[in-house]
Parts: structure tokens; sequence; C-alpha cells
């Protein structure tokens, strides 16, 4: 069964993450078919462009937790930290895709923008989001780092730290004031933004925009953008040995996701930042 809806108009490949009771959480299989997806899309002479957005309430929720790799002793699973790192390569070269293919992609973010599904959003070449979005890495507070890191190049260190030190949330709108995103529109007139976007795109001549889109992520690459990526799952996997990390996957076990999510946040509050407002008012 596909976990990805995808369709082909107008020059633009739309793929939609279709797992809307599970808020789009990211499956191994769900990466593996957008990867799929996006070097078809690639490929194919009548496509100058991808789009990525999510079915349901929320773009992503983040990874899926409740996946584990099956107990095959001839495979590796998760017990050493090179198996970990293992795993989130695997995984990572996925989502690069977005990053290594030639033609752009946008994203398209509504609802909630969380962990994982900010690993995906921020590899795109632009992020439209919707005004009352929810970006936020929660994890940092109890569980890792990001697996990839493109927040440093997208709002510069100080925001970056901000947020991640922090697990704390942003709207849409503040990350556009930011530059975490491109830019934010109310939440009904996403879908008719991101596709007019997408059909400027589509009067370009693909190669044309192979050459603006490599000019720039090389200039990344030369800023350390794709060595850091392949940093970030070592570090990942670092931050999964924390202390605190054994104690959220104890009341996984005990309590359950819904609990230890509760266990982790309540005590935060209110947690979303405001770039122009003081901390000391939340």
């Amino acid at each position: 069964m596909s976990v990805l809806d995808i369709q082909h108009r107008d020059g633009v490949a739309y793929l939609t993450l279709a797992r809307p009771e599970k808020r789009n959480a990211l499956s191994l299989a769900l990466q593996q078919e957008l990867s799929d997806a996006l070097w078809d899309a690639d490929e194919r002479t009548d496509i100058h462009c991808a789009v990525i957005s999510g079915q349901g309430t929320d773009f992503c929720a983040g990874y899926d937790l409740a996946e584990r790799p099956p107990r095959d002793e001839t495979k590796r699973g998760v017990k050493t930290i090179d198996d970990d790192i293992w795993q989130l390569e695997r995984q990572q070269r996925l989502r690069m895709t977005i990053f290594d293919m030639h033609k752009p992609v946008i994203a398209a973010i509504h609802g909630r923008c969380l962990a994982g599904g900010t690993d995906l959003a921020f590899l795109a070449d632009m992020v439209v989001a919707a005004d009352d979005a929810t970006i936020a890495f929660p994890p940092a507070r109890d569980l890792g780092s990001l697996p990839n890191q493109m927040w440093l190049y997208h709002c510069g260190p100080q925001w970056a730290k901000r947020l991640l030190l922090t697990g704390d949330s942003i709207t849409g709108k503040d990350a556009a004031q930011i530059g975490l995103v491109l830019k934010s529109v109310p939440a009904d007139e996403l879908t008719a933004e991101v596709e007019h976007l997408a059909q400027r795109l589509a009067m370009i001549d693909p190669d044309l925009l192979t050459t603006q889109k490599r000019i720039v992520n090389l200039g990344l690459e030369l800023m350390g953008a794709r060595t850091l990526q392949r940093l970030a799952c070592e570090n990942d996997a670092r931050g999964h040995r924390a202390k605190a990390a054994d104690t959220f996957r104890a009341n996984v076990r005990d309590k359950g996701l819904k609990a230890a999510f509760a266990e982790r946040d309540d005590k935060f509050g209110a947690s979303f930042v405001d770039p122009n407002a003081p901390e000391h008012g939340k």
C-alpha cells in the first residue's frame, strides 16, 4: 500500500505524504517512496520541479517512533552506536535526494512540522509555510539531535541555537521573519501560493533550473553543508546515549508515547518563540 500520493500536472510533480492517520510520520517505506518519486521526477523531461506537502492536519509530525528494525541476527539492529549511525545514515541518504537531485523542490508546510518533518522540509530549495504552522525540534529536550542539519544555513547560528537548545516552537509567520523559511501565507492560501510558484518554475527550461540550483547548493557544500549532514547522524547517535534519552525511552515503554511527550513538554508551558517579544513576557 502506497504511503505517498503522486500527481504530475503542468510540469510539476506534486508529492504528498499520505499517512494522515499517523500525522505523516516518516517511516522507512515513506522515505523510500519519496526518494524514488523524486528521482523519477528528476529524470522525466516533462517535469520542471517538485512540490512536497502533507495530507490531513499536519505536514509531518516527525519520524515514526513505533517503527523498529526487524529482529534478524544477520542484520544490523540498534544495539551499538555504529548500528545507530548506520540506521540514521540509511534514512538520511533517502532524504538527501531532495538536495542532490538536479531539479528544484518546494516544501509546503501546514499544521505541525516537527522533528523529522524539519529534516525533510529544510532540505528543499524553498520552503513556504502557513502563517499558523508549528515548526520545532522537540526531541532536543530529551532524545537527541537533528540527523539532518540545515537550520544553521537557513536562519544562522544564533537562531538555530535558540530553537534547538530549547526545543521551543516557532510559527510559520515568525519562521519567515528569521529566514528559517522563505515566506509564510495564510493557511487557506498556502496551496495556491505554492502552485503559483511552481508554475513560474515550470515556465523555465529544466536545464537552466538545474544550473541555478546546482551552483547555490555547491556553494553550500563549500560552506560544509554536505559534510555537516553526515556528521549530524553521528551527533544524533551521540545524543541518543544521553541520560535523558534513557528516561524518555523508559517512559515510552512504561507509559506510552503520548504520556512520555506530555511528561517532557508540559513543564515548558507555552513554548512558542516570538522574535519581537521579550522572553520574560511568555
